[in-house]
């Protein structure tokens, strides 16, 4: 016996050929069964999802065989890709939203034709004068925020180019001065997300690479990062503008990145950095859980400023909840949540209500005085709240919940109450008047289409499908032109500006897309959003126990599998 299995692989290779015969023979026959089902009615929509599910793991021991023949010396061609009508009946949840589906997509393709016919290689287009500009210092923005947009909505062609130029061009090495945390959540962030979704480690390099050069930024007396660092030489500073101070937003918001890494590279550096900064906030954290914008980097003292939910301040309590998420809500991430639940109680006492009408907002405070003024960027908050809605009982569920839906009314109406139906930059509420645009342009911000996402996620209220909906044919009648989408300096007037941001892209178009796909599409209790809409993969922390690399080792065929022949 032992001779023969030294000197002829032939036994064990015919029982893989009959296998293999059999295997194919059996993806080819589902295959057919699922193309048959195209006019299914949602009846039957469990039977198509248990098809699908026999599908994928059809196509996961096919290419087990392949692997197998491979190291054989063997080398068999078989196609695993679904035929195009069969990826339309695969899923298809509801035709409204599949066409709807369609039409977010044909929006991409012309968002990213653009890009890469203007300004390929560039951080953004500007598509009034057909060209590209480096706002982020020649990282190929466009290219890297979008890279899970273009896996998750199967645009195959256009990911394999992307993916061509981040292994090949991609450089950091730039004399640049970057924002750590724009650098962190669109290039660090869009790199470690397209690695979870596609296992492909050029990705994984590429992530370390730009994060090792924006670490030095922590090497403060107080661990509170600064804000902006030199990417060739590692010289890290605060803008002027801040008196020197660090930003909130911007120094609490990198754990999910940094976490993130260390668990895929093994390597405990980048979580130590990014947790030391909530050790340092927490040391000192107030009763109502609200922190000012500026924080001193080398006391780790907060300075006498405004406190918000929008600009400077937002993501921070965003990162609060999905870092708890993240860590699959154990104890080892147990006073995340629970910061987060006291800064909840700091964001109701900021919440107020119009007359005549009672939308509900979120006030900005200045020492002991509300200014009424919210920001769009607060209108990432309905859908924190619902997403942390669930792990509440069930009196205090219902009371965040119904708050979320309240300010997603607010934030929907942030739009409805101009005349091209796109929301400025930020509104007042004054006495009887209900809600006014104050600054008044429009940059295709994604926060109210994130929440409404969420919304409709949670509760399965089709209402908040509708809502994007109309935001999308607005984005359509009066941000698309030839050359791609641009933003508007008044939405009162419809001047348009010359700017094509990476986060309609990144954020924006994706969340569109997720609103009117079915949930196991990114399903939320397996992945977390950054807040540049990247998903990550949850991994389960424990007490004196990280799973460093643990998801290096995981390939997610299943996932992968099902987004690639799933939906067209």
């Amino acid at each position: 016996m032992g001779k023969t299995r030294s000197s002829s692989p032939s036994l064990p290779l015919r029982w893989w050929r009959r296998t293999l015969v059999l295997v194919f023979i059996g993806f080819v026959a589902v295959t057919f069964t699922v193309w048959g089902r195209i006019t299914l009615t949602r009846d039957h929509m469990v039977e198509v999802l248990r098809l699908n599910e026999e599908l994928i793991n059809l196509q996961n021991l096919l290419e087990d065989l392949k692997n197998y023949l491979r190291d054989l010396g063997l080398s068999i061609q078989l196609s695993d890709r679904v035929s195009e009508p069969a990826k339309e009946s695969i899923g298809q949840d509801d035709p409204t939203n599949f066409w709807r589906r369609e039409q977010v997509k044909d929006a991409m393709i012309h968002a990213w034709s653009s890009y890469e016919k203007y300004a390929w290689g560039q951080d953004e287009l500007q598509p009034q004068t057909k060209n590209g500009i480096d706002t982020f210092g020649g990282l190929g923005a466009t290219i890297v925020d979008c890279l899970d947009t273009l896996f998750i909505m199967g645009l195959d062609e256009q990911f394999q180019r992307a993916r061509e130029w981040v292994a090949n061009s991609l450089d950091f090495n730039k004399n640049y001065e970057a924002s750590v945390f724009e650098t962190t959540i669109r290039v660090l962030g869009g790199l470690l997300s397209t690695y979870d979704l596609s296992s492909d480690k050029v990705f994984l390099e590429k992530a370390q690479d730009i994060a090792d050069r924006l670490l030095p930024a922590w090497n403060t007396p107080s661990g509170i990062p600064y804000n902006r660092i030199n990417l060739a030489y590692g010289n890290a500073n605060n803008p002027g503008w801040t008196g020197g101070n660090s930003v909130l937003a911007d120094s609490g918001t990198e754990q999910l990145e940094f976490i993130a890494l260390s668990q895929r590279t093994r390597d405990p550096k980048y979580q130590k950095k990014v947790e030391n900064v909530i050790k340092e906030l927490r040391r000192t954290f107030p009763l109502d859980g609200l922190l000012p914008v500026y924080i001193n980097p080398h006391t780790g003292a907060t300075s006498s400023s405004i406190y918000t939910f929008g600009a400077m301040g937002d993501s921070f309590y965003e990162y609060l909840l999905k870092a708890w998420i993240q860590g699959n809500k154990t104890e080892a991430v147990k006073h995340y949540r629970e910061m987060w639940e006291t800064s909840m109680e700091g964001l109701k006492s900021l919440i107020r209500r119009t007359t005549p009408s009672s939308f509900a907002y979120i006030c900005e405070k200045n020492g002991r005085f509300l200014s009424d003024k919210m920001d769009e960027l607060a209108c990432f908050a309905p859908g924190m709240l619902a997403l942390a809605s669930y792990d509440y009982g069930p009196g205090e569920a219902e009371k965040y919940l119904s708050l979320a839906e309240e300010l997603a009314w607010t934030c929907y109406n942030f739009y409805q109450s101009t005349p091209m139906k796109l929301a400025g930059e930020n509104y007042f509420f004054s006495a009887g008047q209900d809600m006014s645009v104050d600054t008044s342009w429009n940059i295709l911000r994604p926060e109210t289409i994130e929440s409404l996402f969420y919304l409709w996620r949670i509760t399965g209220n089709k209402t908040y499908q509708e809502w994007g909906w109309n935001i999308f044919q607005a984005f359509e009648k009066n941000s698309r032109i030839e050359t791609g989408y641009v933003g508007h300096k008044n939405v009162n007037t419809g001047i348009k500006d010359n700017m094509m941001q990476s986060f309609f892209l990144a954020e924006t178009l994706k969340y569109l897309y997720l609103l009117f796909s079915p949930p196991s599409v990114i399903p939320l209790d397996e992945w977390v959003f950054n807040t540049e809409a990247h998903p990550f993969r949850i991994v389960t922390r424990h007490d004196h126990e990280e799973n460093f690399g643990a998801l290096g080792q995981q390939k997610p065929q299943v996932l992968t599998k099902t987004l690639q022949t799933g939906y067209s």
